[in-house]
């Protein structure tokens, strides 16, 4: 594998990277269109790596530098009735994988569309803010470990949403719709995660760093295409008669 980096320009493709045609996940991403693996969590602005539900080590760093190698085709939604309790984890009382309209599982379905839903209305929620969580799941590899294990992350409403702060500073959707109308795929690059140190709670930038090499792409895709990373990006409320077992397939 060559170890040459070649810096990020959006002018400059690399022959790889010129498709004609966005992908599904940069559609994903843009806004087109579990518990029991792996997963990278926010919780308190740091880094976690989270394995079978257990915190397997932390990062010091304030940015992670990763490849997007698949995304949920919409960002879902979850109403839970009471506050979340991470330590005692219950279902949510309703839950959206499309964000439109209430999943045929939901146990207590709020509204017919999640558009017209009273917990869609701002002041809903804590303060001014939605009852009902906005999340999208992606599935990452570390930069450092492109081969290694497919990581979960589920990006919160502040970390999805919002204005950009400078060219560096985007959130989710901003920075791929960045990407985007330059023609560019979010699995060509490698991408920085960074905490916005201003925000009181966890919320993330994203930037791009460097292309990927072709022979770091043509891993990538085939890591993209692994059960872990399906498994990642797929939304699922498991099914159990208990119901305070059941878990949201979700990072909190």
């Amino acid at each position: 594998m060559s170890n040459s980096v070649v810096a990020f320009n959006p002018a400059q493709l690399p022959a790889f990277a010129k498709k004609g045609e966005l992908s599904a996940l940069a559609k994903a991403l843009m806004g087109g269109g579990g518990q029991s693996g792996k997963r990278v969590s926010i919780k308190g602005g740091v880094f976690r790596l989270i394995s079978d539900g257990k915190e397997i080590a932390s990062i010091e760093e304030r940015y992670l530098d990763v490849v997007i190698v698949n995304a949920a085709p919409h960002i879902g939604r979850t109403y839970y009735a009471g506050v979340y309790d991470p330590e005692n984890p219950a279902p949510p009382e309703c839950w959206s994988a499309d964000g439109e309209k209430p999943s045929e599982d939901a146990a207590n379905k709020q509204c017919d569309t999640c558009a017209n839903c009273p917990q869609n209305v701002k002041g809903s929620g804590q303060g001014e803010s939605r009852a009902c969580r906005f999340s999208q799941r992606l599935a990452l590899v570390l930069a450092n470990d492109m081969g290694g294990d497919v990581l979960q992350l589920s990006v919160p409403a502040a970390s999805i949403f919002g204005e950009e702060e400078g060219d560096n500073n985007r959130p989710l959707k901003a920075y791929a719709r960045w990407l985007g109308a330059q023609g560019v795929d979010p699995d060509t690059l490698v991408t920085r995660m960074k905490f916005d140190t201003k925000a009181e709670s966890a919320k993330l930038f994203f930037r791009a760093m460097r292309w990927l090499s072709a022979e770091e792409y043509a891993q990538c895709q085939e890591q993209g295409k692994t059960p872990a990373a399906i498994q990642a990006v797929t939304f699922t409320v498991a099914k159990m008669e208990d119901r305070k077992s059941t878990r949201l397939n979700s990072s909190h």
